[in-house]
């Protein structure tokens, strides 16, 4: 079993009023590789827009397939369209191509350098080597990666951060680095940690980014696998089997439901405690079993929880995506999002007693599930949904 995962995550601030963000991100996840590209398009609207998602989905589609950069570029260079106003076919682009182990490619094209966050500190790759490509000059460096690294790509947008506002030349490399030695740690999720520096560069820009902006991260870390069990199963006389499966080859154990908890301290002869403390008056309290490291509520805490995702899993929306407040679908979404990278539901499809007379059916939890599943696969975990 591989021990080690790469996650990625990314988020965007549009140039002030404009409805099409003129850089674009492409990821790709084949077999021990995961590919990322961040483009940026010449100018910004839809102009740059075409720029950067044809650049983007081409070089990932390429890089992936283990073409050569040489052809990746040249590809480019005939394919993309030719600006009416400067005679210019342009797109700057970050190429990250790495497996499991941390091994890989970076390549840059006039984007700002990319940041090593390695070892509790940001600093530069001493490895980088120019290569011309093309009569282009594009920057390659030989990736080898560790638990906790991070590595950070971005568009011009967050060094031009407040030039005008609230700074005169921008935000400089070095304070950018400053800035994620402060706040980043290594268990900080990729995508928590691109909405931070993104956000920061929003902060700067007053609200209103005069360019566009884009932080895209990767992150090497320990595979984490996370059994969630919603809902009792239809076979009443199966509770043991069902239990015993769910527990097996987890890291972390989740049960989500009244009822799903009482069959599992049952089944393992633990009792099963109740909190009376309400961090959230609209989420149920939490409950205790020994052996299970979270116990929640059913169908409200998964509401809640869904909505949380909806918001993570948007590249445009920059509140943190770590959480702060005890209630169940903070305490779930902490583990889900930021921890785990292999997420595993056990779904009883039994109709529960205790919704008889409520607005609440089988169908109503089976649709938050797969709906949360498949945010859950947006945001890169894989993810199986098994039905009892």
């Amino acid at each position: 079993m591989k021990n080690l995962c790469i996650e990625y995550g990314f988020t965007s601030l549009n140039h002030v009023g404009e409805e099409l963000c003129g850089d674009n991100v492409e990821t790709c996840v084949r077999g021990d590789y995961t590919t990322v590209v961040l483009a940026d398009g010449l100018g910004s609207g839809v102009k740059a827009n075409i720029l950067a998602t044809l650049t983007s989905k081409i070089l990932c589609t390429m890089v992936a397939n283990e073409a050569d950069i040489e052809e990746c570029v040249e590809t480019i260079i005939q394919t993309l369209p030719v600006c009416k106003e400067r005679q210019l076919a342009y797109s700057t682009f970050s190429v990250i191509h790495v497996d499991n182990n941390g091994k890989g490619h970076l390549f840059e094209f006039d984007n700002p350098e990319a940041i090593w966050y390695h070892n509790g500190h940001t600093q530069d790759f001493p490895n980088r080597q120019p290569l011309t490509i093309c009569g282009k000059q594009v920057f390659h460096t030989e990736l080898s990666l560790s638990e906790g690294d991070m590595v950070f790509v971005m568009s011009d947008g967050t060094i031009h951060a407040g030039i005008g506002q609230i700074l005169n030349f921008g935000w400089q490399r070095k304070e950018i680095m400053e800035h994620l030695d402060h706040n980043v740690d290594a268990h900080m999720s990729a995508r928590a940690a691109a909405c931070l520096l993104a956000s920061a560069c929003n902060d700067l820009y007053l609200d209103r980014p005069g360019d566009d902006t884009t932080v895209a991260a990767i992150r090497i870390h320990r595979r984490m696998e996370v059994h969630i069990m919603v809902g009792p199963p239809v076979d009443k006389e199966k509770d043991q089997f069902y239990v015993q499966r769910f527990m097996e080859g987890a890291d972390k154990r989740i049960v989500c439901g009244g009822t799903s908890s009482q069959i599992v301290a049952r089944c393992l002869g633990r009792q099963l405690k109740t909190s009376f403390d309400f961090p959230d008056r609209e989420v149920p309290p939490i409950g205790f079993i020994d052996g299970i490291d979270l116990t929640t509520e059913g169908v409200i805490t998964l509401r809640r929880l869904l909505s949380l995702s909806e918001k993570y899993v948007s590249s445009k929306d920059l509140t943190p995506k770590t959480y702060s407040k005890k209630d169940g679908g903070s305490l779930l979404a902490n583990i889900i999002f930021e921890e785990a990278t292999h997420v595993v539901f056990f779904v009883g499809q039994n109709v529960n007693a205790a919704h008889q007379g409520l607005d609440i059916d089988i169908t109503m939890k089976l649709k938050l599930v797969e709906h949360i599943a498949e945010n859950l696969r947006r945001m890169g975990k894989e993810v199986t949904v098994n039905y009892d």
